[in-house]
């Protein structure tokens, strides 16, 4: 009997011990993940390592995807000669590559158009130039500017930004914007007419913009400095009318 009772309470431990150790388990909130065979190490180590490339992938794809699209829009509004809203877009690319601090703000600082990518601003330049037959473009608008011994007033005269009126001695006034500005292009449209640098705030912004690293051809600026003096001296001798220019007002 007492070998009996013995058996009996081992079986009862034994019973008692399995429920709670069977299962160790259930104590824990099930896994997220599961495998229903195990995976060897150079399977798992390829799993991680085609994710990870899929991301970069991934990552590079989009900002590839965007770089090229920056300009899509300013192209599309050349190619179909629609000058005005490719000068407002112009415009807004002009703030965008400025920087955060010129996009936040809505405008740009003259100081920050020496940080402006060259890259950016040939890219703009070069759809210009293009879509209007070397017409248009800040290039363009350099050239002329050199030309005119960079006398914004003779600049302003030579693109058009200026208007000649009816009186009896010379004189000029600003084009209001933006009806009196010329949006088509044909044989009667200025050389350099656009796009328009906005110089309200003063002729500093459009200077940094002509003077910078991405429109300079080595040697123009002296090249075409001496050829201004000349025409400068030549012209100041053979002048016999007052010029008379209104203030600067430059609201475009």
């Amino acid at each position: 009997m007492a070998t009996t009772n013995s058996l009996q309470h081992h079986h009862h431990q034994a019973s008692s011990y399995h429920r709670h150790n069977l299962h160790p388990q259930s104590h824990f909130a099930p896994s997220s993940i599961s495998f229903k065979n195990p995976t060897s190490t150079a399977t798992f180590s390829s799993l991680i390592s085609s994710s990870s490339s899929a991301v970069v992938s991934a990552a590079l794809t989009t900002n590839t995807t965007q770089t090229s699209t920056d300009f899509d829009l300013l192209a599309t509004h050349l190619t179909n000669q629609d000058f005005r809203k490719a000068d407002e877009e112009t415009r807004r690319l002009l703030i965008q590559i400025a920087g955060e601090p010129a996009t936040k703000r809505g405008y740009v600082f003259f100081s920050e158009v020496k940080s402006i990518s060259a890259q950016d601003l040939r890219a703009i330049d070069d759809l210009w130039t293009k879509h209007s037959g070397g017409r248009f473009g800040y290039s363009v608008q350099r050239k002329i500017w050199l030309k005119v011994k960079k006398d914004f007033t003779r600049f302003f005269v030579r693109v058009e930004w200026m208007k000649l009126l009816d009186t009896e001695v010379v004189q000029y006034n600003y084009r209001a914007f933006p009806d009196e500005f010329k949006w088509e292009l044909n044989d009667e449209t200025p050389l350099g007419h656009l796009p328009l640098t906005n110089a309200l705030r003063g002729t500093q912004l459009l200077k940094c913009v002509l003077s910078h690293p991405a429109f300079e051809i080595e040697g123009d600026d002296v090249e075409e400095g001496e050829e201004a003096e000349n025409r400068g001296g030549a012209s100041s001798k053979a002048k016999t009318k007052d010029t008379t220019v209104f203030k600067t007002d430059y609201s475009f």
